[in-house]
């Protein structure tokens, strides 16, 4: 029969190759010691950063930090250790070569009862894939954003601003930033809101529709509608919204009257 030492040994053991396995960096520090030292480190964490145990252990986990390490998320971090709690959060960490990564870092403490004194285990995971990807995907669906709202400058003194889809409040912002400082750059004196590509209208749309009115109002640009359904029309008028606004069926119309007025 195994004594108790050996079984406590072998399980240590087990637990060791068991964390090399794994996939995430692991490190474990020491709260009692000055500047919190690293005394453990995985596989994985040596893995992920390029550092060899010799090079890492002794060390604060500050020497993962460089240039464009988030400030506040260190002090962040630094706040939560003092306290003793939990914390989990998305860092951009630099590797031995200097190369970053995002590291999605967990970090739990724990108190050793027979020694009197707290550790912190610190469980890393290298997601800088999916925050490239999560990047890329937000940078498309904002060009496809923008291209579903062109502002198109038809002369020196008319737009054309063709809505296509859903026109929600979170758009409408987004849109009236652009709408408003291409305005105000120009000295714009028409803008042509064409409603025909909407696939939406109801009582919010023309309140946002008649906030824009107002908005541009403010700068000397003037608001045409173009495209109204007799549908939206109905739907306009039971909420007292657009009745102000100077309408035309089409763009090509608005443009032909306003042309002509200019002439």
């Amino acid at each position: 029969m195994k004594s108790l030492s050996k079984v406590f040994q072998d399980k240590l053991i087990l637990l060791e190759r068991a964390m090399d396995y794994s996939r995430v960096g692991i490190a474990i520090t020491d709260a009692s010691l000055e500047d919190n030292p690293i005394v453990y480190v995985n596989e994985g964490f040596l893995t992920m950063t390029g550092y060899s145990e010799d090079e890492v252990l002794g060390l604060n986990c500050r020497f993962l930090q460089g240039i464009d390490t988030d400030r506040s998320i260190v002090a962040t971090i630094r706040e939560k250790l003092l306290k003793k709690e939990r914390i989990s959060v998305t860092i951009k960490n630099y590797k031995k070569n200097g190369t970053f990564f995002w590291n999605e870092l967990t970090i739990d403490p724990f108190f050793m009862e027979e020694e009197n004194r707290y550790y912190f285990i610190g469980v890393q995971k290298d997601i800088t894939n999916q925050r490239e990807y999560q990047l890329k995907l937000e940078a498309t669906l904002q060009e496809i954003d923008r291209l579903s709202t062109p502002l198109v400058p038809l002369s020196d003194h008319i737009h054309v601003l063709p809505l296509i889809g859903h026109l929600s409040e979170e758009r409408f912002e987004k849109i009236s930033t652009t709408v408003l400082s291409s305005m105000n750059m120009n000295n714009a004196e028409y803008l042509i809101l064409d409603l025909s590509g909407l696939s939406t209208f109801n009582g919010n749309t023309a309140t946002l529709i008649d906030q824009l009115y107002h908005l541009l109002k403010l700068l000397g640009t003037e608001l045409i509608v173009t495209g109204i359904s007799p549908t939206m029309a109905m739907k306009a008028g039971n909420n007292g919204e657009l009745q102000q606004l100077t309408t035309f069926l089409t763009v090509q119309e608005a443009v032909k009257a306003l042309t002509k007025f200019e002439g």
